[in-house]
């Protein structure tokens, strides 16, 4: 049976040559980071270098990156490292909104049960903040507003450039989640009014496990793990050494592709919509989203009448692989946080499923899945 992979912002396929540069060091002769000895130098010496390369392409020194296990460690370390650093200066609010990956909120969450104040911003419709209202949750207090770039769910990008300034206009710290956007997104961080940024290497077709945060010089931070002195002693823990290196060949990789790449994926969301509409004659499908602001690799669709779940399933029978939200809330039959943050029809919530793009799909899969979905609609129809 054909099969075709179109949940790319749960997790992307590793690209070839970010396996073959993990192979190398995988099977070379070793070495701690931390040892003193020519080993140990050498891994050292292959870490700074990716470190190196992933700053240059971020737009920002290489001693303001740290390496960590990947996104949801990149977000933990950023909300709890600032927050602890800023409540000793006597600032205990933080801002966020309802449609962070869970990452962030539920941080947040654990946050405000030790004692912090957190205020949780409404998204319009389409999944959008509203810097008005950023700016007026703004306290004397505050000390961290955290804000995702791109939404996991249903592609929203969010204005960061504006709220950025916004903050630091106020004096207040600013994190973005820009796992799901590095992809497609260019940085120049030191010209950005941004304090700290997420990322994960397994969303750009580079390895589980690894990610990084950016942390600007001079920003407050206390680290959330302890022991050795590793990455300036902002994150204990012998470094992924074959991770890192991977995770460096990925963002290279996309640096030097990025335009092909967002105009391909820009290419085939717009496809992929078409394709449906002309097929599914009886059945209204319905985007959700910003029509404008959003990323080119995530299309959020309902398709109004069939529930989620009943769709997904036959979907995966058909071997089409795609999401109902978040991969970190797999298995669970609660809807969307997203889209009920987004403040839509119940038609709408329950009818969703999530598609995303990326390496290996092209338009004659898409042209071959759509013909599938529309005997799949079809059949639920008949039984419903």
């Amino acid at each position: 049976m054909q099969k075709y992979y179109f949940d790319h912002a749960a997790t992307t396929p590793m690209h070839p040559d970010v396996a073959a540069a993990m192979i190398e060091v995988m099977t070379g002769a070793g070495g701690n980071p931390s040892s003193m000895h020519a080993f140990g130098r050498e891994a050292k010496h292959k870490v700074n270098r990716a470190r190196d390369g992933i700053a240059a392409a971020l737009g920002c020194k290489p001693s303001e990156i740290v390496f960590t296990s990947g996104g949801t460690e990149s977000d933990n370390a950023a909300i709890i490292g600032v927050a602890a650093a800023m409540k000793k200066k006597g600032k205990n609010h933080i801002i966020t909104s309802k449609a962070e990956h869970h990452a962030v909120l539920h941080t947040c969450e654990a946050l405000a049960e030790a004692g912090y104040e957190v205020t949780y911003l409404p998204v319009d419709h389409t999944g959008r903040v509203s810097v008005e209202e950023v700016a007026a949750a703004i306290r004397p207090h505050t000390a961290l507003i955290s804000i995702m770039h791109g939404n996991n769910e249903v592609g929203t990008l969010q204005p960061i450039e504006e709220i950025g300034t916004i903050a630091h206009d106020h004096g207040v710290l600013f994190h973005v989640d820009a796992v799901q956007a590095f992809g497609t997104a260019q940085y120049r961080l030191s010209e950005m009014p941004v304090d700290l940024m997420s990322f994960s290497a397994h969303k750009i077709n580079g390895p589980q496990g690894v990610g990084a945060l950016y942390i600007a010089n001079g920003t407050p931070f206390e680290p959330i793990a302890h022991g050795g002195s590793q990455e300036r002693k902002r994150r204990a823990g012998t470094e992924n050494v074959a991770g890192i290196i991977g995770f460096a060949k990925a963002v290279e990789i996309c640096v030097n592709n990025r335009e092909n790449k967002q105009l391909l994926l820009d290419k085939l969301r717009t496809e992929w919509v078409e394709q449906l509409k002309s097929r599914l004659k009886g059945t209204e499908i319905v985007v959700n989203g910003n029509a404008e602001h959003h990323l080119p690799q995530i299309v959020n669709i309902s398709f109004m009448g069939i529930d989620t779940e009943t769709m997904l399933m036959n979907l995966d029978m058909e071997g089409i692989a795609s999401s109902s939200g978040s991969a970190c809330t797999s298995g669970s039959l609660e809807r969307s946080h997203v889209l009920k943050a987004m403040a839509l029809s119940e038609e709408r919530l329950n009818s969703a499923v999530r598609f995303s793009f990326g390496l290996g799909n092209t338009v004659e899969e898409l042209e071959d899945a759509a013909r599938k979905i529309a005997t799949i609609v079809e059949r639920i129809r008949t039984n419903q």
